[in-house]
């Protein structure tokens, strides 16, 4: 059986609108508005771009048109709005911003930068392991032998420190021996008073 292939799905169709959204967001509560006026481009795109039944579900919006419709408020959506509308081979619709705003080109711009930054420490800190990996390869073979001479150092100094512990222990022994009386005296039972 052939695996279905998971390709990304081809461009169809791309059109630029200026899109009218007051006509839409007049008909609707002032709370209401910015709801209104994403539903109104959506509904825009869906007869512009031909989609079939004109399924709202089939037009998927950036999150920057969304923001950019909702920057001054619920109650203030945007009059009109330029879209950049890309109809894929799957049915589906992506609508984007053709003009980003200064303040998102300014933060795309740094997210950008991060993200290089971010990579050339990754690529610094992979080329320092590799060095070190070679420098250890390297010392493993000359560290064999200085390995076996640090080992008998090493036993050296253990059987050093247990004998200390071990004269450290019997000194106090002695003294505590010293200090005791290993004759206890013969305890005699106190008298009660009765009455």
């Amino acid at each position: 059986m052939a695996k279905p292939d998971t390709k990304e799905p081809k461009v169809e169709l791309e059109r630029e609108y200026i899109v009218p959204l007051r006509k839409e967001w007049l008909k609707v509560p002032k709370y209401k508005r910015a709801n209104k006026a994403v539903k109104g481009l959506k509904e825009f795109i869906a007869q512009h771009m031909k989609i079939y039944d004109r399924d709202l579900r089939k037009v998927k919006i950036d999150i920057l048109v969304n923001n950019e419709i909702r920057f001054r408020g619920m109650k203030k959506p945007l009059s009109k709005i330029k879209v950049k509308a890309i109809k894929l081979d799957n049915g589906t619709v992506r609508v984007e911003l053709v003009d980003l705003p200064p303040h998102i080109k300014f933060a795309k711009l740094r997210d950008e930068k991060k993200k290089a930054e971010v990579e050339k420490k990754v690529k610094e800190k992979e080329a320092v392991n590799e060095a070190n990996s070679e420098s250890k390869k390297k010392d493993a073979k000359a560290g064999s032998e200085s390995k076996d001479a640090e080992k008998k150092k090493d036993a050296k100094e253990k059987r050093e420190a247990s004998k200390d512990e071990s004269e450290k222990i019997s000194k106090k022994q002695a003294l505590t021996e010293k200090h005791t009386s290993k004759e206890k005296p013969i305890s005699t039972p106190r008298k009660t008073l009765s009455r």
